[in-house]
């Protein structure tokens, strides 16, 4: 392992591997989207859409290799901070106050849309989306045989129904119990997302993150009975105890991540980076295989529910048109379908196609502008996030999808040290979610 240590050093320790890393990429990216542009059918705005999106994904690689090879050849830390336990206790409470917030806000702006609904019947709506599914499996499990619509709830990851099962018992609801575990997952996300960011900034800068992470466009989501919560505690968990060497409980959360969401799988690039970067020593590298084993399990559920271990891929396909894709040409569909949406339905375009286009398109510049002010290895699992998520055949969520990232808010932290700016984004994510949390509940395909 230190022979391997030693290649690294030597490798990154002059311009000549950023230079051919950077050509490599650049060389393997124009070939994939050769091949893309082979097999694919646009019109011009479709195509100027994936040449956008590829070129800002080009940019940000090329600005995030020099930071990489230097984040490997380095040693030391400049800096491992610790978080004030006064300040974490206040976000939590803070952060159950606004997912309190979100739902009452919810329900006043139902009726002001006109909505004439009882408490109960609000509540009820917040199954709209694939809350009803978790709520399903968390009540019954997965079902081998009956309506098609249960049969494919497979596609749905255990993690989550799992734990609304657990607390089900306290409630007496499934539902109850999801918006509970939500918002404890949602409060204990933003502790632990200032703890990981109290190891490289100051605390000023720490809740700057924890305050875009709270506010981003698709926050609601958080407060919703649905994975995402209880994914990106999971996830920043599992980052933070690998950076404060406690590395094998971090594969285990990194495992339960990969078992509440398959984008979980992931989590082993930033993984990988900090062991390298912290020269871990061979045994402790065990964590890069713990997180795969959460999905095994899932596959486990797979074949004993239906007798195939990926039986979610078929119904992805046939029910979803769910498929890895590249991301780039997930910006030419969603172009067209928006264009073609302003003319017949702006609900569409207001509520889905545009609110997609501009979650990929800003989060990647939002990237690019901070890859220079923020930890490599973020960065990198930022990039691996995108590329995965963002790549689907038929993507309704990319706003959700992007809320879960934890690289955004640090890069937003990065951006914000003005406090003039800090103010103006600030404003403006409250305004984004404002009017994305009204599409929502119009029900404008926002999902």
């Amino acid at each position: 392992m230190r022979s391997g240590y030693v290649i690294i050093s030597a490798m990154l320790n002059d311009e000549f591997p950023e230079k051919l890393i950077s050509a490599l990429g650049t060389a393997a990216l124009a070939a994939a989207f050769a091949l893309w542009c082979a097999g694919s059918s646009y019109g011009a705005a479709g195509y100027a859409a994936a040449v956008i999106s590829a070129l800002l994904m080009l940019a940000l690689c090329l600005r995030f290799v020099p930071e990489w090879c230097a984040f490997w050849r380095e040693k030391d830390e400049a800096r491992l901070g610790t978080a004030d336990g006064t300040v974490c206790a206040r976000i939590f409470a803070l952060i159950i106050i606004w997912d309190v917030v979100i739902l009452i806000l919810g329900f006043v702006l139902r009726k002001i849309l006109g909505y004439d609904e009882t408490v109960g019947g609000y509540v009820r709506f917040w199954l709209c989306t694939d809350s009803q599914h978790y709520m399903d499996i968390a009540r019954d499990w997965y079902l081998s045989d009956g309506e098609w619509d249960r049969l494919v709830q497979l596609v749905f990851l255990p993690g989550y129904p799992v734990v609304v099962r657990l607390f089900s018992y306290l409630t007496g609801d499934c539902l109850a119990a999801g918006l509970f575990v939500s918002a404890l997952c949602f409060a204990g996300s933003g502790v632990m997302l200032y703890k990981l960011m109290c190891l490289d900034m100051e605390s000023a800068a720490a809740l700057r993150a924890v305050k875009f992470f709270a506010l981003c466009p698709a926050a609601f989501f958080f407060a919703a009975p649905m994975s995402e919560s209880l994914f990106v505690l999971c996830t920043v968990s599992c980052l933070y105890l690998v950076r404060t060497g406690r590395i094998r409980t971090g594969g285990l959360l990194g495992a339960y991540a990969a078992f509440t969401r398959s984008p979980g799988l992931i989590l082993v690039v930033p993984i990988l980076f900090e062991l390298v970067r912290s020269r871990a020593k061979a045994r402790e590298y065990i964590a890069l295989f713990m997180v795969p084993l959460g999905f095994a399990a899932y596959c486990m559920v797979n074949y004993s529910v239906s007798g195939d271990a990926f039986k979610f891929m078929e119904y992805q396909s046939i029910h979803w048109h769910q498929q890895l894709g590249w991301f780039f040409g997930t910006a030419a569909y969603q172009t067209e379908n928006a264009v073609s949406a302003a003319a017949k339905s702006p609900a569409l375009l207001w509520g889905l196609w545009l609110p997609n286009l501009l979650a990929q398109l800003l989060s990647l510049a939002v990237m690019i502008l901070a890859a220079k002010r923020m930890r490599a290895s973020y960065t990198a699992y930022f990039i691996a996030y995108f590329v995965v998520t963002m790549g689907a055949t038929w993507l309704l969520s990319a706003p959700r999808y992007l809320a879960a990232m934890i690289s955004l808010p640090a890069a937003m932290s990065a951006l914000t040290e003005n406090a003039r700016t800090e103010r103006v984004l600030v404003l403006l994510s409250a305004l984004l979610f404002f009017a994305y949390f009204i599409f929502f509940l119009l029900r404008w395909q926002v999902w």
